[in-house]
């Protein structure tokens, strides 16, 4: 369970959550359990996988002996300590990515093809993120987007769409928007990880953006990050895009200012910041947790 980041993967769950709420409140007459359970299981598959294709190449590229591990960054620690080998690990990732695919193919048949395009973007994500994206400022993006706003957006299509229809006729604009929060949580929650493995990441060829801009630069993205994620929960309901319950998602606001407070004034403090490491789990998870919970409750 260490090795595939068991505790992580409660966020595949929240983000799917989100898409199937939606799918219940647009399109509640269709709204089919069975789909939704795989759902679930498909994305979550695919986190599995990338957690374990990181491992592997933490510990080829030596970044795991390396690393300044800590509950939240860093990695399991398993190879490195020997615990598993690394033929384990890869066969436990292609098996992931497989299950991953298979769903992903069987929702393009039995709902759209623009599925086939979610699939291709989050395999390539998984497969290339740590030895291609994340040595050319695109990590944290694909990220963001692959487990962020694709899964919400993915979720719904699976759930809501038949064969044939337009796309444009498919996702409302609410759902389009919605799926921005989501998105940059996701950057964020790599993005502030990375702060105490910088000196391992450059060993290990990584370029990523605090690696790039510098950490003070780097707390300054995530706090404009945090702005922009709780700017948009805030402007939905007065656009009269979403219902005002969406409010509820601001609650874990205070937390996600406070890591950010803590970023900007303490990032190169590995021991100072890892609260603000904690902060920002909480204010990921709660956030979107709650984006799903204010969409059941106008089920009710």
């Amino acid at each position: 369970m260490a090795q595939i980041r068991a505790d992580f993967l409660v966020l595949a769950v929240f983000l799917v959550a989100i898409g199937l709420a939606y799918a219940a409140l647009y399109q509640s007459e269709s709204f089919n359990w069975l789909h939704a359970i795989i759902i679930a299981v498909g994305t979550i598959s695919a986190h599995i996988s990338v957690n374990l294709f990181n491992e592997l190449s933490d510990y080829y590229t030596k970044i795991d002996f390396r690393t300044s591990r800590t509950p939240f960054s860093g990695g399991s620690g398993m190879l490195s300590g020997g615990k598993t080998k690394p033929g384990q690990v890869k066969a436990g990732a292609i098996a992931s990515l497989s299950l991953s695919a298979v769903i992903g193919i069987y929702f393009t048949f039995t709902a759209h093809w623009s599925i086939l395009i979610f699939a291709i973007i989050g395999a390539t994500a998984i497969v290339f993120y740590t030895n291609f994206l994340a040595r050319y400022l695109l990590g944290e993006f694909f990220a963001g987007l692959a487990l962020g706003s694709l899964v919400v957006i993915g979720a719904y299509i699976a759930m809501a769409a038949t064969p044939g229809q337009a796309l444009s006729d498919i996702v409302p604009l609410e759902v389009w928007l919605i799926s921005i929060p989501p998105g940059i949580l996701t950057f964020l929650l790599l993005l502030l990880n990375e702060f105490p493995d910088v000196e391992a990441d450059k060993t290990g060829g990584r370029r990523h953006l605090v690696i790039t801009f510098g950490k003070k630069i780097a707390a300054g993205i995530y706090t404009a990050g945090i702005l922009a994620t709780y700017a948009v929960i805030i402007i939905l309901p007065i656009a009269g895009i979403s219902s005002y319950w969406l409010y509820l998602a601001l609650l874990p606001l205070p937390v996600g200012l406070k890591a950010s407070q803590i970023a900007l004034s303490h990032g190169h403090d590995n021991v100072r910041l890892l609260p603000a490491q904690g902060m920002n789990v909480v204010t990921v998870l709660a956030t979107d947790l709650l984006i799903a919970v204010s969409v059941i409750i106008q089920l009710w």
